[in-house]
């Protein structure tokens, strides 16, 4: 038995070592994958298999199991994306001669929308802000840009002095797989760093930080956890009901740009999706603005307006 449990450590480390050497993935993406991973191991090791001998019945029992431990559909469906991506692996390594995923399904899930922000409602967010605190402007700042160039979470964190353009009005941002790109930044959010800059070019910096745009009180950049807070607290001072999060700001970057006329793929471009269908999922039409499109424009109709 402890022979086969090195065989399965020597997989998942080999595993995790095809994340970041090949795939080049984050360390926040492949503690999540090791994490889903822990699913099908737990189970593999209760009912006494091997991994190389798993079947597809094994798996979809294994699917199964993950509903009757009341796993969302859509954690479900992360999980098991997971089990296909650990099983290519094996084969693509020899680790197994066939693929017992390549008829697994996944649960349906149905594309839920995250809550978006009106410009309007992102303004009220930002003149919440109390300027009197040390970290007023800071926050103002921080709402601005990700409201202004659909930043994730992680890059805002990480955006660095040097990243910035002012002249050229673009920020360099390194995302998901160590990927660059170039991200247009609007005056409006320019003139909240420039304010902050003014407070930040008194702070006593830490060494090793000086190079971070967003800082706090100890001179040390932020985390990911720090900006949820603050949002969610802002959010509450803004009397704004709707369950917003960083990532609600990203969401609702696509939607004022779709809204305005952009194209599906300048907006992919810019938010750094590999896939279109990724961008996709961001955007959402309002129905009742659609029908009134279709009827006013489709020929059809144009025929039966005439008629009456």
């Amino acid at each position: 038995m402890e022979r086969e449990n090195k065989t399965v450590d020597n997989m998942v480390k080999s595993y995790m070592r095809y994340l970041k050497l090949e795939r080049n993935l984050s360390p926040n993406t492949i503690e999540a994958y090791r994490n889903d991973l822990r699913w099908l191991l737990g189970y593999i090791n209760y009912h006494g298999l091997k991994v190389e001998a798993v079947t597809l019945e094994h798996l979809d029992n294994f699917s199964a199991s993950l509903h009757d431990q009341r796993i969302t559909p859509r954690s479900q469906a992360r999980i098991l994306s997971g089990v296909r991506s650990f099983f290519r692996f094996l084969l693509l390594d020899g680790f197994i001669d066939s693929d017992p995923t390549e008829l697994l399904m996944s649960p349906h899930v149905r594309n839920a929308l995250p809550d978006v922000l009106s410009t309007a409602e992102v303004d009220r967010l930002e003149a919440s802000v109390d300027l009197s605190k040390w970290e007023g402007q800071r926050n103002r700042a921080i709402i601005e840009v990700l409201f202004s160039c659909g930043l994730r979470v992680s890059e805002l964190v990480n955006l660095k002095l040097s990243n910035l353009y002012v002249e050229e009005k673009f920020l360099r941002v390194t995302g998901k797989g160590d990927k660059e790109r170039l991200v247009p930044i609007s005056n409006r959010a320019l003139d909240e760093l420039k304010a902050w800059f003014v407070d930040r070019n008194a702070m006593r910096i830490k060494p090793g930080e000086e190079d971070y745009v967003f800082l706090n009180r100890r001179g040390a950049h932020l985390t990911r956890t720090m900006i949820l807070i603050m949002i969610k607290r802002q959010a509450v001072e803004a009397g704004i009901t709707k369950t917003i999060s960083p990532h609600t700001l990203r969401h609702s970057f696509a939607t004022a740009l779709l809204e305005g006329g952009a194209d599906l793929i300048a907006i992919q471009a810019m938010m750094g999706h590999e896939d279109i269908a990724t961008t996709e999922i961001y955007t959402h039409i309002d129905t009742s603005s659609l029908r009134e499109e279709i009827t006013k424009h489709h020929p059809r109709n144009k025929k039966e307006a005439e008629k009456r």
